[in-house]
């Protein structure tokens, strides 16, 4: 039995509890829903500047009500010392996953995108080092490779970053390392490589790429390319980081924590070939997509190439991803068309 069944056999067995934060969000409610359906108890922190109540109202009714009784909501910011406090009481794990995402956003508005991502962060980092969690694995960003050109990426080859919500990501890990160094304090940073799957937003001016174009498609709009289409990246399926976050969390071995892990597929895909990939996976369920896409200029800020290599998570976490990006948007479009 690899890793991952094994913990969840585990967990089920010995619940804990554990802190969400951005629980509201995309990856925040995946993380709520698999932790309730193995029987923990989870408390969530949310604002609701990027995660939606709807999100929530979803994972209540995937699970049991007895699972949702085990589930506690602070409506608050990470940007309030005390709110950070009050949710890291009597909490084994903390997930902390908000943030303020979008390498456009952070150049648009890079003061509201330090305040939350640097600001937000560090009080967390105090507060679950006061209330002497277990752990703190929070999420990191592959925008913290920048401009180094090495492919696949390695955990630590890094270039310089490329935007402000880049900066905001590589300063969380230096706080990190620093809290581990001088409190003795468990930290693991996950760089998560372009995750996508159920309940990620497809609508506003800084959605991720699949859930945006998927939308599109099933309305019939043109789809819009930055660039030529043969940026790539490595999209990972959020089933995978949930995978990661669980891992990390609960490692007992000393080697892997306080560490850095790329979470991905160690795939490449083009944007020419994802969006071949959606057309035909739309098509599988009867959407017939006939439009051609409409190329313009490349994204300030973006990288070109994106690639992860796993193999420290893969040696040190047992993480094993069980879906790769075909596999991915199959599981995934389901919930895109039921929620066009």
């Amino acid at each position: 039995m690899t890793r991952y069944p094994s913990l969840q056999h585990e967990l089920a067995r010995s619940p804990k509890t554990w802190l969400v934060t951005g629980v509201a969000g995309f990856i925040g409610s995946n993380l709520l829903e698999t932790l309730l359906k193995l029987g923990q108890q989870v408390v969530g922190l949310d604002n609701f500047a990027t995660g939606h109540r709807r999100n929530l109202d979803e994972v209540q009714s995937l699970v049991s009500p007895e699972q949702w009784a085990r589930f506690q909501f602070i409506q608050g910011d990470i940007r309030a010392l005390d709110v950070c406090r009050q949710a890291c009481e009597g909490v084994d794990y903390v997930l902390h996953q908000a943030a303020l995402g979008s390498v456009p956003r952070s150049i648009d508005d890079p003061i509201t995108t330090n305040s939350a991502n640097i600001d937000g962060f560090l009080n967390m980092l105090v507060a679950a080092r006061d209330a002497r969690v277990k752990s703190f694995t929070y999420a990191a960003s592959s925008s913290t490779y920048g401009d180094h050109p090495g492919l696949p990426k390695v955990e630590d080859l890094i270039g310089k970053p490329l935007s402000p919500y880049a900066v905001t990501k590589y300063v969380n890990e230096l706080y990190a390392d620093v809290f581990a160094r001088n409190y003795g304090f468990t930290t693991i940073g996950l760089r998560y490589f372009n995750v996508f799957g159920k309940r990620q937003d497809p609508e506003g001016a800084y959605a991720a790429v699949i859930p945006k174009w998927t939308a599109a498609m099933i309305k019939g709009e043109r789809v819009s390319i930055n660039g030529d289409g043969e940026t790539s990246r490595d999209f990972c399926f959020v089933e995978n980081v949930v995978q990661a976050n669980l891992l990390a969390a609960t490692t007992s071995d000393a080697a892997a924590r306080n560490q850095i892990y790329n979470v991905a597929v160690s795939g490449r895909t083009d944007l020419n070939q994802l969006f071949a990939a959606l057309r035909k996976s739309l098509a599988s369920h009867g959407v017939d997509y006939a439009l051609e896409p409409v190329y313009r200029d490349f994204r300030v800020g973006d990288v070109r190439h994106s690639q992860a290599d796993i193999g420290k998570a893969r040696r040190l976490l047992g993480y094993a991803p069980q879906y790769d990006i075909n596999a991915g948007i199959a599981a995934a479009m389901p919930w895109y068309i039921s929620h066009a």
